[in-house]
């Protein structure tokens, strides 16, 4: 790893967080907000889960990165952070562990984790990347419910035992799994703007997705791939997705490179780059309906644009419900008539 920037990027001042929000990551927040029984398990778990133990462990367990420890690493997340434009950069750490990952923890002030696997394959932009995708976890309050859903997994293990215990517990874990998914693409957003490079944030699911063979792969054939998996037309092919990503906190790599790709092409991406983006200082202004909006208009997009077998059946289900319904309607209008 080198100390210098590759290349130039531009620093997005005042750049909020809404700037690379997912709106159905939104939506997904405040679905879970909704969930009865939400609010008092959050404060319930954030009196349990003692935050400097937590960090402790990773002090006593990990290496922090500084100027003189990772100073390569430290440089990024400097560099990551003026792009943000963050002043408060949370503490990072090298974890020893294979394991392909990175997670952003902690409820009052979070901290970044980067397992050692990850920064043996990756590359000095790919690593900014996962930088700027984990900062952009921080920044937009993401580690609060990443840390809960880490908790409640445990208890969920616990409750498990008991008769009808943990249902309740169960359906907000579901939730947060949700959540979780959704917040990853808007992680990656942030990646995206703190790298400015979308080979870059591409080559890096690619990675994921193979182990680190890049020599091996190629662009095209990778989001082929991912699209054929999106276009899955069988039935059971869209019920077995479902499972398998139940209990998932991310999406998989390739379902990730397509979203940050559709982003891209959306031309949102560019806008803000070139300085069109929305502004930290007009937060307070921001409505929340505009973001309900959002969320809505998102999800209705994919689902217009999936071929998905399962989002026909229920579309064409809709359908012909609401054909009865107005059928039945008409009819009984008929009836009432003298």
């Amino acid at each position: 790893m080198t100390n210098q920037p590759a290349r130039s990027r531009a620093t997005l001042t005042d750049i909020s967080s809404r700037a690379w929000e997912h709106p159905a990551d939104q939506g997904a927040l405040v679905a879970l907000r909704k969930l009865k029984g939400f609010d008092t398990v959050l404060k319930a778990v954030a009196g349990l889960f003692n935050e400097r133990a937590f960090r402790l462990v990773f002090l006593g367990s990990a290496v922090r990165v500084d100027e003189r420890q990772f100073p390569a690493l430290h440089h990024m997340l400097v560099d990551v952070g003026r792009v943000l434009d963050v002043e408060e950069l949370p503490e990072l750490y090298v974890a020893a562990n294979p394991v392909l990952n990175a997670m952003t923890i902690g409820m009052n002030k979070p901290f970044i984790v980067l397992n050692s696997g990850l920064v043996d394959l990756l590359d000095d932009d790919e690593l900014r990347f996962v930088i700027g995708h984990e900062l952009g976890h921080a920044v937009s309050g993401h580690a609060v419910y990443q840390t809960l859903l880490q908790r409640l997994l445990v208890l969920s293990g616990v409750l498990s035992s008991l008769p009808l215990g943990g249902l309740g517990l169960r359906a907000i874990v579901a939730a947060l799994y949700e959540w979780s998914r959704k917040a990853e693409l808007s992680a990656d957003r942030a990646g995206l703007l703190a790298t400015q490079d979308t080979a870059t944030a591409f080559r890096v699911h690619m990675q994921l997705a193979s182990g680190g063979h890049l020599d091996q792969l190629d662009t095209t054939s990778f989001f082929a791939q991912g699209q054929e998996y999106l276009d899955a037309s069988d039935l059971r092919d869209s019920v077995l997705k479902l499972l398998l990503i139940e209990n998932r906190t991310h999406p998989f790599a390739v379902v990730r490179a397509a979203e940050l790709r559709r982003w891209v092409d959306s031309g949102e991406y560019t806008r803000f780059v070139a300085g069109a983006y929305p502004r930290r200082s007009d937060d307070d202004s921001a409505k929340v309906t505009d973001a309900a909006k959002a969320a809505a208009a998102s999800y209705a997009e994919t689902f217009q644009q999936s071929q998905d077998a399962l989002g026909k059946l229920v579309h064409d289900v809709a359908g012909v419900a609401g054909s009865v319904k107005l059928w039945l309607d008409e009819k009984l209008r008929r009836d009432d008539q003298p």
